[in-house]
């Protein structure tokens, strides 16, 4: 499995409405998504962050998913271009059951 954090960071134009906005509007196209395990939206006012973080079964999906062309229209609706990282998940605990 293959974690991706996608970061936003602004520079004094951070704005809630429509960084939860863009989540509202977005989540229903990962809903049932091949490949993606689990899709993280968050921010950080704080830190003036949004941060999106995501599971994928593969680290190829992952790369494929996150093309030039859409790293180009989530920095129009972000307003700002993302960070993209990978990283290797070891485990993973799930207590959303419990």
């Amino acid at each position: 499995m293959i974690g991706a954090t996608v970061t936003f960071s602004y520079t004094g134009d951070f704005d809630r409405s429509r960084i939860t906005k863009v989540a509202e509007d977005a989540r229903g196209m990962f809903e049932g998504m091949p490949g993606v395990r689990f899709k993280f939206f968050t921010f950080d006012e704080k830190q003036q962050q949004a941060v999106n973080f995501y599971v994928w079964d593969s680290k190829e999906q992952a790369e494929q998913f996150f093309s030039d062309e859409l790293r180009e229209r989530v920095t129009g609706l972000y307003g700002v271009a993302p960070v993209v990282e990978f990283v290797e998940i070891a485990e993973i605990v799930d207590n959303s059951a419990s």
